[in-house]
C-alpha cells in the first residue's frame, strides 16, 4: 500500500453511495451480490448504480465476476486490511506493544481522542 493507492481508496469510499455498497458487500460477504440485488436493496436506479460500481471496482474496493449474464460483486477485503496495516504500521511507534491488543486505540489514541472531543 501507498500514499497514492490510500488516497484513491478514500476518495472513492467518500461517496456515500459507493460506501453503502461496501458496506452492503462486507455484511454479504464472501458470496457478494449481483448488480440487481444491490439495486433493489440500497432503493438504486440501475444507471447511478452502474456509475458508482464501476468507479468503485477502478479503486480496487470491489471485485466482479461475470456469472452468465450476471455480474457479482465481492468487496476486496484484502484491500480494506491492507489499508488498515498501512494507517496503523507505525502506531504507538515508540512502544508498539498496545499497539495489538482489543484496546489498542483507547490506550494508543485516547488524547487525541479527548482534544478532537472538546474541540467539538
Amino acid at each position: 500500500m501507498n500514499n497514492q493507492l490510500a488516497t484513491t481508496v478514500f476518495e472513492s469510499l467518500a461517496s456515500s453511495v459507493r460506501l453503502d455498497i461496501f458496506k452492503l458487500l462486507v455484511k454479504n460477504a464472501p458470496d457478494g451480490l449481483v448488480a440487481g440485488e444491490i439495486a433493489a436493496q440500497l432503493n438504486l436506479p440501475a444507471t447511478n448504480l452502474s456509475f458508482h460500481l464501476k468507479a468503485s471496482t477502478v479503486a480496487g474496493l470491489l471485485t466482479v465476476t461475470q456469472e452468465g449474464r450476471y455480474q457479482r460483486y465481492r468487496a476486496n477485503l484484502a484491500l480494506i486490511q491492507d489499508l488498515i496495516s498501512f494507517l496503523t504500521e507505525n502506531c504507538c511507534a515508540a512502544n508498539p506493544q498496545p499497539c495489538f491488543t482489543a484496546n489498542a486505540v483507547n490506550r494508543c489514541c485516547a488524547a487525541t481522542d479527548d482534544s478532537a472531543t472538546s474541540a467539538s
